[in-house]
């Protein structure tokens, strides 16, 4: 990934905080059946290894599995916020009109050895684990055991999971730091005025060291 130094984001919990926000990540490979990506909700166990473990799974009828199984290089991406930026925000347009639009984005990625994992109990553990991470925050969550039993034995045949311990992971905050702090402050302005923006918004004031107004 292009990181220019003042868009890098290296502190691990932050880059694990946005896969937590974010889980449905892209599952890239580099195999015999040549580049697949499929989108792939991510379970992340930071206590598993170093910088972390993510646990997935895919239908068995995905091609991917196997190139992975055959030792396929794997890359996950995660997204974050992201915002299209009008230089109409910026005071420089004001001021020299030399200005152009961008992108702002937070995106992590993380490679590592990944292993396929047909084994039915390790299986449902998955299933419980990412199940529990979005079901755990309703006032009336589902599990996995609402279902009938022999129903979720049918559903675990269908599936295969896949494991990568994280051995590398980069973390890319593109988020106006690199603008003059009257333009980090006209962009923060901006996206105030939209709502559906708010994370950006607040990742531009954090990083812009803007604080709040």
């Amino acid at each position: 990934m292009y990181q220019p130094p003042h868009f890098r984001e290296d502190d691990l919990d932050v880059q694990h905080q946005l896969i937590r926000a974010h889980p449905l990540g892209l599952l890239i490979t580099a195999g015999a059946s040549g580049l697949i990506a499929n989108s792939v909700p991510f379970h992340l166990d930071a206590a598993a290894s170093e910088k972390g473990t993510l646990r997935l799974h895919l239908a068995r009828a995905n091609r991917q599995w196997q190139d992975i199984a055959e030792g396929a290089a794997v890359l996950a991406v995660f997204q974050g916020a992201d915002s299209y930026i009008t230089p109409s925000w910026y005071q420089t347009k004001a001021e020299t009109g030399k200005v152009v639009p961008t992108w702002n984005y937070a995106v992590v990625q993380a490679r590592g050895p990944a292993r396929v994992i047909e084994d039915a109990g390790w299986l449902l553990a998955q299933i419980n684990a990412i199940t529990g991470d979005h079901e755990g925050p309703r006032e009336q969550p589902w599990s996995v055991s609402d279902a009938p039993e022999d129903f979720i034995r049918a559903q675990l045949k269908g599936i295969i999971g896949v494991e990568i311990e994280i051995t590398a992971i980069e973390g890319k905050w593109k988020v106006s730091q690199n603008r003059p702090v009257a333009d980090r402050k006209g962009v923060a302005r901006g996206l105030e005025q939209m709502a559906e923006q708010a994370e950006m918004q607040e990742l531009v004031r954090r990083y812009g060291g803007l604080g709040t107004e």
